[in-house]
């Protein structure tokens, strides 16, 4: 390859680089501060749940993002909790009656091109089916409650709709009623994936 033609081809490649390293710093800071804002949120629904012995749990669990002073309510961020690095954020019912066990919001990043977007939705089981080669299995559904791309996502529009499905959630558990919460997740968000497990 003659020299200049890999000059040029070797500054083309440096500015790609810089680009890039540039776009993942901006992807980061974006990604940190969305998972930031959740799992501050879920917990502060964890916790509302738990004062009235409704129990869930949390990934990531409490104890790798946060530092307790009086658990759970006196707590704060840990300064070398990776916001940027977390994929995934679920709070999940673990209820025994009524069917319940299961029932979460599910928060994750996923690449769709070259975008990276953020969805969050409602997962619930719709009950078991047996199949003859593998036995019974949990049939799970989920409602989407939100869907964007990561430099669209506006949080104040995911609490909004959030608020709706909490308050629905807290109702069903109060009124011992989990339709409520089922119905209003189907009448009012888009179907999403069905599963077995």
């Amino acid at each position: 390859m003659p020299e200049d033609l890999f000059a040029q081809l070797d500054a083309e490649l440096q500015n790609m680089t810089e680009d890039i390293v540039d776009d993942m710093g901006k992807l980061s800071d974006k990604k940190a501060s969305i998972n930031k804002s959740i799992i501050e949120n879920f917990w502060k629904v964890w916790i509302r749940f738990d004062r009235m012995k409704i129990h869930f749990t949390m990934e990531p669990s409490p104890g790798a993002f946060a530092s307790f002073k009086d658990f759970p309510e006196d707590w704060e961020f840990r300064g070398n909790f990776d916001f940027a690095n977390t994929q995934s954020v679920y709070l999940i019912d673990k209820t025994q009656d009524q069917g319940r066990t299961g029932d979460s919001l599910k928060a994750w990043f996923y690449n769709l091109g070259k975008d990276v977007h953020f969805r969050l939705v409602f997962e619930y089981c719709e009950g078991e089916h047996y199949y003859k080669y593998s036995g019974w299995k949990r049939i799970f559904a989920q409602q989407v409650l939100y869907d964007s791309s990561i430099d669209k996502v506006n949080l104040n529009k995911v609490w909004e709709t959030l608020a709706g499905v909490i308050k629905v959630w807290f109702e069903s558990h109060l009124r011992k009623n989990r339709d409520l919460l089922i119905k209003y997740c189907k009448e009012n968000f888009e179907k999403g994936e069905t599963f077995t497990n």
